[in-house]
């Protein structure tokens, strides 16, 4: 005989382990979208120690910024300059940790914050690149020592023409700009000349095979002309494909930065 307590007890376990089983099943609550606040909190919280350091830094939608920073010595309540230096065009997803090459001995006088941002094989004059820089700009001077004052930006090749195409759009904000191996059209749309509003120290090199020193010679003329406070410096013998022999003329550079522009 079928004991009847011991069925009546297996139905109401199947009932529990059924509603369980159902609950288990109901959907989660979603999380909290991520927000510029949560941005702003990951950002505040990086090491800017003395030294190199890479970071991937999330944004919202999943987009990621990738850049290095080589923070200088300084005092606890020491502000120092910025520097933004732009690599060329490449592929490479380790472009923006080519430091050593010339940013870092090139620069090194100026004891300043060196940001090196990855264009994730674009180019600088893609929207997402330049919302980048705009970003990280924000976000560091926001948090970090840095003297508003004294922001500047250089880079070389598809970079230089970064410096050139920042400085004339955010002139309220980068003081200086050392475009290297560049190859700018200084032209406007209506073919009328720009000008630019803050001083340029331009460097390329006298051999270069993918633009030719004569060309960068004619667009600093015509814009200097035209009232722009330009510098050119053409290096002897060097070629397109040597960044890291433009050290001396970019360590030159960081000299006429720090005493002419930034009178310290």
């Amino acid at each position: 005989m079928i004991n009847s307590k011991l069925i009546f007890r297996f139905l109401i376990l199947s009932v529990i382990i059924v509603m369980n089983a159902c609950s288990s099943d109901e959907p989660m609550e979603p999380p909290r979208p991520r927000n510029f606040d949560d941005v702003e909190a990951d950002f505040a919280a990086l090491d800017i120690s003395a030294g190199v350091h890479d970071y991937s830094l999330e944004i919202l939608n999943g987009v990621v910024y990738h850049f290095r920073v080589i923070a200088p010595e300084r005092g606890a309540q020491e502000i120092r300059p910025l520097v933004l230096t732009f690599h060329g065009a490449t592929t490479s997803t380790d472009a923006h940790k080519n430091t050593e090459c010339y940013a870092e001995p090139g620069l090194e006088i100026l004891n300043a914050f060196i940001m090196s941002p990855w264009a994730e094989g674009g180019l600088w004059y893609d929207d997402r690149a330049q919302q980048m820089v705009g970003d990280l700009v924000y976000l560091m001077r926001k948090y970090w020592p840095i003297d508003d004052n004294k922001i500047a930006v250089t880079g070389y090749s598809n970079g230089g023409n970064a410096s050139w195409l920042f400085s004339k759009f955010q002139s309220s904000t980068i003081s200086a700009a050392i475009p290297m191996a560049s190859s700018y059209d200084v032209h406007e749309l209506d073919g009328s000349v720009a000008v630019w509003q803050v001083p340029l120290y331009v460097i390329h090199g006298e051999n270069d095979e993918l633009f030719p020193v004569e060309t960068t010679i004619t667009w600093v003329d015509e814009t200097r002309n035209a009232g722009s406070d330009v510098t050119l410096v053409v290096a002897p013998d060097l070629g397109h494909y040597t960044p890291c022999e433009y050290v001396p003329y970019l360590k030159d550079a960081a000299i006429w930065l720090k005493d002419t522009v930034w009178m310290e």
